[in-house]
């Protein structure tokens, strides 16, 4: 049985007692909302793994995405990037590899680390052909087979780019059309064959193919926004329709999914895409790249991300896909993995300070930093910063003789008020 088949039996699986300890809730409360689709834990039944609990009541949860290009095929390189992405806390990596021993690169990711990993089978499916357009249906079915045979825990498929959003695309006044990989190949494939995407139209045998494995699907956002002009259009909307529909498909025989989200949106529009998302899509996790809220940015793109991300998540999100400064720019470096997945973590944090259920224990991590801080006490403080070595080496980098930090040094606020109450209280 699935694990939402066992949920709706009334059955609290070790995944669900696992995720129910880790966010410090009732077990019944996380096995009802998996019952219905409102929580989704992505564990592979080939593979053992970490669970994580995604949705309602959850604690933010954070993606790194990873893997080659054809440009940079460098295995080893993945692979140190996987480890570190969960190392500075990822939640789970996405494989994005499309260069190189594709098989082979995938097989050392999911060796490599103890957190959910999913993929993107129609990048394989494209690779078995010269043109991305003569790849067959089967070959896009065969792939997905085969990442769950392998023990991936979740696949993105777009199955909700069809010939209905592939019409209000034609109809838009969209700058950039498509900006997503895989909706691109499905869109171009689409227009060569003459046909409706094989994920849509034959969506009953990728449910077959997820459930024999309990492997969740990522609704994939093929027709998200690529610059703020495009954002909030009819193909958009359309999709976020068609993704509802293949929610309520998917739960009714007990597949877990989760819902991808725009790219670039507005400070103002989130909220409009958040919760349309949420209402059409019945509650589903949602699972954001961002949003960026500027396209003006190249290299600082983590950081508009960031703030999108936090905006997001206070609308509903669930899940933030990290962004690197290097995004629209080049293949991410390890470097750039950390930076990107730091900053996404301060985003996920603010968003637990307002959420119910994680809203707690974040506020105790914040409360405890008061106190430090109060009390000058910097060991407690970099113990509880999100990169206390950063926070450390700043610090030691422009020391002061005082007890406070170098900015004001003795004329220290905390400091000198602290003081000034002593002094006082001694001469009561």
């Amino acid at each position: 049985m699935t694990l939402m088949e066992d949920a709706k039996k009334g059955i609290i699986t070790p995944s669900i007692e696992a995720v129910a300890k880790a966010e410090g809730i009732d077990p019944e409360t996380v096995r009802s909302c998996v019952a219905k689709g409102l929580i989704t834990i992505p564990v592979n039944n080939r593979r053992e793994t970490l669970p994580i609990g995604i949705g309602k009541y959850m604690s933010t949860k954070i993606n790194a995405n990873i893997g080659t290009s054809r440009d940079y095929i460098d295995i080893d390189a993945e692979i140190e990037k996987a480890k570190a992405a969960e190392t500075f806390g990822a939640h789970a990596v996405m494989d994005l590899s499309t260069g190189g021993n594709l098989d082979e690169i995938r097989t050392q990711i999911l060796k490599s680390v103890n957190i959910p990993v999913g993929t993107v089978p129609i990048y394989q499916a494209a690779a078995s052909r010269k043109v991305v357009v003569e790849m067959t249906s089967d070959d896009m079915f065969n792939a997905v087979r085969k990442h769950a045979e392998q023990g991936v825990d979740f696949v993105t498929v777009h199955a909700g780019v069809n010939l209905n959003s592939l019409e209000r695309l034609r109809q838009s006044d969209r700058i950039m059309n498509v900006v997503s990989r895989g909706g691109s190949f499905t869109l171009a494939w689409m227009l060569h064959n003459g046909e409706d995407n094989p994920f849509y139209a034959e969506f009953d045998y990728l449910l077959e193919i997820a459930k024999e494995y309990d492997m969740t699907l990522s609704l994939g956002d093929g027709m998200r926004p690529g610059c703020i002009a495009d954002a909030s259009d009819r193909p958009k909307f359309m999709e976020f329709i068609t993704l509802g529909e293949l929610v309520k498909r998917a739960r009714a025989v007990d597949v877990q999914t989760f819902v991808e989200g725009p790219g670039h949106v507005p400070l103002n529009e989130i909220e409009l895409s958040v919760r349309g998302m949420k209402e059409l899509c019945n509650g589903a996790p949602l699972y954001l790249l961002g949003p960026l809220v500027t396209d003006i940015a190249p290299g600082f793109d983590h950081i508009t991300g960031a703030i999108g991300g936090a905006v997001a998540g206070m609308h509903g999100t669930d899940f933030l896909c990290m962004v690197t400064p290097s995004e629209h720019l080049a293949l991410p470096a390890l470097e750039d993995i950390k930076e990107g997945l730091l900053v996404t973590k301060v985003a996920a944090h603010t968003i637990d300070l307002i959420k119910e259920g994680p809203r707690e224990r974040a506020w105790e991590k914040d409360l405890a930093m008061a106190y430090a801080r109060r009390d000058l006490d910097w060991e407690k403080q970099f113990e509880l910063a999100i990169d206390g070595n950063r926070a450390r080496k700043i610090r030691d980098a422009r020391k002061t003789e005082s007890d406070t930090c170098s900015m004001c040094g003795n004329l220290c606020a905390l400091k000198i008020v602290k003081e000034a109450f002593e002094k006082k209280k001694m001469e009561e």
